[in-house]
């Protein structure tokens, strides 16, 4: 059996991540990825296949409340959901590491501060080439130099409407973008400014994806061994069940073990609970690491929802992902409590709305509806809840969450309709507008953390500081799981930062 220095578990926003940080450590690393590489093919770009047929997703089902089954949207492949992710890079704000007031409840405090994370998300900027421009945004937090790159521009309709909302007081500002983008020269640029990116896999490797940014340029290392159409099953302990000694792995239909002195889970908050729980010994009954039976409690996804603006003005945008708005965050005038986080989304087509529309609703009214939309992203953060959790019964994965914090978010989505019926009839010069609107369901689960919540009581925590786990003397975990809060932003660039902070922690304190 060979022997490894470190096994890494996934190969998304953390587990990618973590490789490309420990890559040129000299270290003998084994990445195990349960998917395989996602295939270069024109249904990268297909809308029905995509969104429809829902052709990168798996098709495992798992079960929910009143044991229903649920049909995770979530995918996998060597770089994790980030094959498919809208490519929206943001920074936690300054006061979402810190104890928050809200409508709903308590947001508790993070035991790592904003500024012990700041050089690591900047690190993360540049590895992922994040496009933006600071200092428009009101809640951004203080950064030690601007984005790496330059700002995606607005397309014409998106720049009127940057304006009009500047014009009544807003400070909108450009959404931190995950692309490899060269508006200089769009000659070479790799990406192409096209309306298959937020959601589609990238045909054109454009997209700051951990595959394309961290795993593919560690491959070249001869320490680097990646194994796909690998799913871990079970971490198995020493005899006194105080360290990891394998991973059993089934592997084109056949069950091995893989040996190392560092194991590290990176496969998503659902899937790493999964893996603990799954591996419970007379050592560990409850799961690994779970004395404090927190092992898959407080899962969060935050509270979202797609709206979309229809106006009689034609929009012609074809790269919309650029504008977002955080004037409401932490909240108005009228409401002292936050609310959220708003941004645009990638434009929409008639397919994409077909799931969504009644059966008899011709193409053609969809046409026309997508062709007059603006669509919005509004993200609310939702709240640790003890019963909001990942189990592993009988075989099988459950996943029971019931919503919360929800005031603060159903204002956020009323005020910005008024918002946008003030700023559409000033601007457009139309007196009504229809405003579409759709939360998203359980099964959108993109937005995954909070599983393994890190902190320093092992009473109340999972993981340690540095995302060890409290019981076990080797394993890590690094993925969206850490969390214990979700803020109101999407969470892959907090992930990757923290991936570069364990692994560098890992270099200059364990690997010696």
């Amino acid at each position: 059996m060979e022997h490894y220095d470190i096994i890494i578990i996934g190969t998304g926003a953390g587990g990618g991540t973590l490789l490309h940080t420990l890559k040129d450590s000299g270290k003998k690393i084994l990445v195990l990825e349960r998917g395989t590489f996602l295939p270069r093919e024109k249904e990268n770009w297909d809308t029905i296949a995509v969104f429809q047929k829902e052709r990168y997703h798996t098709t495992e089902v798992w079960k929910t409340e009143s044991d229903k089954d649920l049909h995770p949207g979530t995918g996998y492949w060597v770089g994790g959901n980030t094959k498919v992710y809208g490519a929206a890079l943001f920074r936690l704000r300054e006061k979402d590491f810190e104890e928050t007031q809200h409508a709903g409840g308590i947001s508790p405090e993070w035991v790592v501060k904003y500024n012990d994370f700041e050089p690591f998300y900047a690190e993360a900027e540049k590895i992922y080439t994040v496009h933006g421009k600071s200092g428009i945004d009101p809640t951004e937090p203080p950064r030690s130099n601007d984005y790496p790159y330059p700002q995606v521009s607005n397309e014409p309709v998106i720049q009127e409407l940057e304006e009009a909302l500047v014009k009544e007081g807003h400070r909108p500002f450009p959404i931190p973008m995950g692309i490899q983008l060269n508006e200089q020269d769009m000659v070479n640029s790799p990406c192409v400014r096209c309306n298959t990116c937020d959601g589609f896999p990238c045909l054109l490797h454009a997209k700051a994806d951990a595959e394309v940014n961290a795993v593919r340029p560690s491959l070249n290392n001869t320490n680097i061994t990646l194994l796909t159409n690998a799913k871990a099953v079970q971490l198995i302990t020493n005899a006194t069940g105080t360290a990891v000694v394998a991973v059993k792995v089934e592997h084109e239909n056949k069950l091995k073990e893989f040996t190392a002195d560092i194991f590290v889970s990176s496969a998503g908050a659902v899937n790493s609970a999964v893996l603990l729980l799954r591996s419970a010994t007379d050592k560990h009954p409850g799961g690994l690491a779970n004395s404090s039976g927190q092992v898959g409690r407080n899962f969060m996804k935050h509270n979202n929802a797609a709206m979309m603006g229809v106006t009689l003005k034609k929009n012609p945008t074809i790269f919309q992902k650029t504008l977002a708005v955080s004037d409401y965050y932490f909240g108005d005038n009228d409401f002292k409590f936050p609310m959220g986080c708003v941004q645009l989304l990638g434009k929409s087509n008639k397919d994409m709305m077909k799931g969504d529309a009644p059966f008899f609703t011709p193409g053609i009214v969809l046409d026309e509806i997508a062709e007059h939309a603006v669509d919005w992203w509004l993200t609310g953060e939702d709240l640790p809840a003890a019963n909001n959790r990942v189990q592993f019964l009988n075989g099988q994965v459950h996943l029971d969450y019931t919503e919360n914090n929800l005031e603060g978010f159903k204002r956020l989505q009323h005020v910005w309709e008024e918002v946008l019926k003030k700023i559409n009839g000033d601007h457009y010069f139309i007196p009504h507008s229809l405003y579409l609107r759709k939360q998203i369901p359980l099964q959108g689960v993109a937005h995954q953390c909070g599983t393994l919540r890190f902190g320093n009581d092992p009473k109340t925590s999972v993981l340690d500081p540095f995302c060890k786990a409290h019981e076990l003397e080797n394993l890590y975990v690094v993925d969206g799981s850490f969390f214990p809060s979700s803020g109101a932003v999407n969470p892959s660039l907090t992930i990757m930062a923290n991936a570069i902070r364990v692994g560098k922690h890992l270099m200059e304190n364990v690997l010696r």
